[in-house]
């Protein structure tokens, strides 16, 4: 009978989102829900050669240590500017650069379109490489919660989180995965319902693997994009939205619009619904398939225009009068919201599965929502504009 012996360093993790069947989307795994996250040390395991029950190596989940200030820099020193003439020029070290001046830049529109919130920040690195700065405006003037957080980090990843990363289900069964990571993340709900929330994320991604390495070459690839979720319909307000996502695309390449809306309205579906979270935007992952220096350009720009997308139409909307009716099916879009992040979101899914901090990953979720038995909004209502709107994706341009 063979014997598997899990020390501290060994975490257990459920399958990729995609394993799952569509009728019953659930992120646990029926088979591992007894073991706890992480095991005793010395603990031992005997499983019979023919149980259904099998432990699956993963990585060791590596905890953050809160830092007192931001540093300059949070890559290791061989990737950091500073250490090296030959290293500045580096995409890790300008997307880095990149996304804390739009974390900056995004947080102080916000805070000045709050009218009194502040920002609370935690810094935070982990000791093999790497950090991030998260911030959260919460009960804010405007912002029910509004979350604008950067990472910089390096590890290992188990194969598991490696197809969630690139939402592969390959047959291919590679070990552990040295990566690094990069990226800008935001969701912002505000407290009116008339005022809609907003999610983008921008992010630069390596496999360090060996060319040689079983089942994975190595990699680069940049993934994003800034969708908008109102809870009530107005049209201008969604042209102005997707005018600066097409303005920021058609820098670079006419069939980018085009194809990243597409792109976006299919990937943010609720499938056990059959409808879309919001009404889109743009979105676009695993993207290699042009010069680095043209793809660092474009997220720079798409991250960028994120001001002049949102703040005008918060502007319109947040200080409309509005009901209770109005707050409830705000709440029931936010339940909506939810349901999407938790279930089907691969980076939701992808830091989970790599031990990533907690607070961070789940800050996309509203500080408040609901969910109401087998409520239909009257056919022709105001709800019912938007959730046909979500239902059949329209061309807003």
């Amino acid at each position: 009978m063979p014997t598997a012996i899990i020390s501290t360093s060994t975490t257990l993790f459920p399958p990729p989102s995609h394993a799952t069947s569509s009728s019953s989307p659930t992120l646990k795994s029926p088979t591992l829900s007894f073991f706890p996250r992480t095991l005793t040390p010395k603990t031992h395991i005997f499983l019979h050669r023919n149980t259904k029950f099998h432990v699956r190596s993963a990585m060791a989940i590596e905890k953050e240590t809160p830092e007192s200030e931001r540093p300059d820099t949070f890559l290791r020193e061989f990737d950091d500017p500073s250490s090296s003439s030959n290293s500045g020029s580096s995409v890790r070290a300008r997307f880095e650069k990149m996304i804390r001046a739009a974390q900056d830049k995004v947080c102080e529109a916000i805070e000045a379109a709050d009218g009194g919130g502040k920002f609370k920040e935690d810094v935070w690195s982990r000791s093999g490489g790497g950090g991030g700065i998260s911030r959260v405006l919460q009960d804010g003037g405007v912002w029910e919660k509004a979350g604008v957080n950067v990472s910089v980090v390096y590890g290992m990843m188990p194969p598991e989180a490696y197809r969630a990363a690139k939402g592969e289900n390959s047959a291919s069964k590679p070990g552990p995965i040295p990566f690094f990571a990069a990226g800008i993340s935001s969701v912002l709900h505000p407290k009116n319902p008339f005022a809609p929330t907003l999610h983008f994320n921008y992010r630069y991604f390596e496999t360090d693997a060996p060319k040689d390495a079983p089942g994975v070459p190595r990699q680069w690839w940049f993934g994003g994009g800034t969708d908008l979720t109102p809870a009530y319909l107005f049209e201008e307000d969604v042209k102005h939205f997707h005018t600066v996502q097409k303005s920021a695309c058609d820098k670079f390449d006419p069939s980018f619009y085009p194809r990243f809306k597409k792109w976006c309205d299919d990937y943010f579906c609720i499938k056990h619904r059959g409808e879309r979270r919001g009404l889109g935007g743009i979105f676009f992952d695993d993207l290699n398939d042009y010069d680095q220096e043209m793809l660092l350009s474009f997220a720079t720009e798409c991250a960028n225009s994120v001001v002049s997308a949102y703040i005008p139409i918060i502007e319109r909307r947040k200080d409309m009068p509005f009901t209770d009716q109005h707050k409830a099916w705000q709440q029931l879009r936010r339940g909506r919201y939810v349901e999407f992040n938790l279930v089907y979101d691969r980076g939701t899914t992808f830091g989970l599965k790599t031990g990533g901090r907690i607070e961070s990953i789940l800050v996309s979720l509203p500080l408040t929502a609901r969910w109401e038995y087998d409520h239909q909004p009257e056919e022709g209502s105001e709800e019912w504009k938007l959730l046909d709107a979500c239902i059949n994706p329209k061309e807003w341009i």
